[in-house]
């Protein structure tokens, strides 16, 4: 079971370092019964003004505030991260640490990215250019190699995810090392 400390000390971490932190896979559920258990206990209780009640009631406040903070700056790191693979190519830096949902925020926001260059492409030249880059997932572990451009890329770990050149891309998926994520 989740504590308020255990709230305070993801937001502490959060706070103090510029990569997404790791979060157990169950924590929004922690924190939901969290809240729920804070919640019945301060309205199950008739007296509104004993101090346990009140300590309760405050720390239910404190800890949906912390909570909602530590949010916030995770999706902060996490359009970073956008910014970052959509300039780079590379997007596999701290996916590992992202939550189930954030993965999938980070995979759509990645998507409006590319739909958006392909646009000011079009926009710019009369025709849809070929996209520069492609999302893969790795199905294999890769150790780090070097890109057409001479930048070390990798190592990347199966599941991982990144926007590669789409050469590069290409030969992964031809030997099989990773697949394409389609695009909906």
């Amino acid at each position: 079971m989740i504590t308020y400390n255990d709230i305070y000390e993801a937001l502490r971490r959060e706070r103090y370092s510029e990569q997404l932190q790791k979060l157990p896979s169950n924590f929004l559920s922690e924190v939901a019964a969290y809240f729920d258990e804070k919640k019945d206990i301060v309205n199950k209780h008739d007296d509104m003004f004993s101090d346990t009640i009140i300590k309760t009631k405050k720390q239910l406040e404190n800890a949906v505030s912390i909570f909602k903070e530590l949010l916030l700056r995770r999706r902060k790191k996490l359009l970073n991260l956008v910014f970052v693979a959509a300039e780079t190519g590379i997007s596999k830096r701290d996916f590992e640490n992202m939550l189930n949902f954030e993965k999938e925020m980070f995979e759509k926001i990645m998507k409006i990215f590319e739909d958006g260059e392909r646009n000011v492409s079009i926009s710019m030249n009369g025709k849809e250019k070929e996209a520069k880059h492609k999302m893969i997932m790795f199905k294999d572990d890769v150790v780090e190699f070097i890109g057409l451009d001479g930048e070390k890329l990798g190592p990347f770990r199966r599941g991982d995810i990144a926007n590669l050149q789409r050469e590069i891309a290409d030969i992964l998926i031809l030997d099989k090392k990773a697949e394409e994520i389609e695009e909906e």
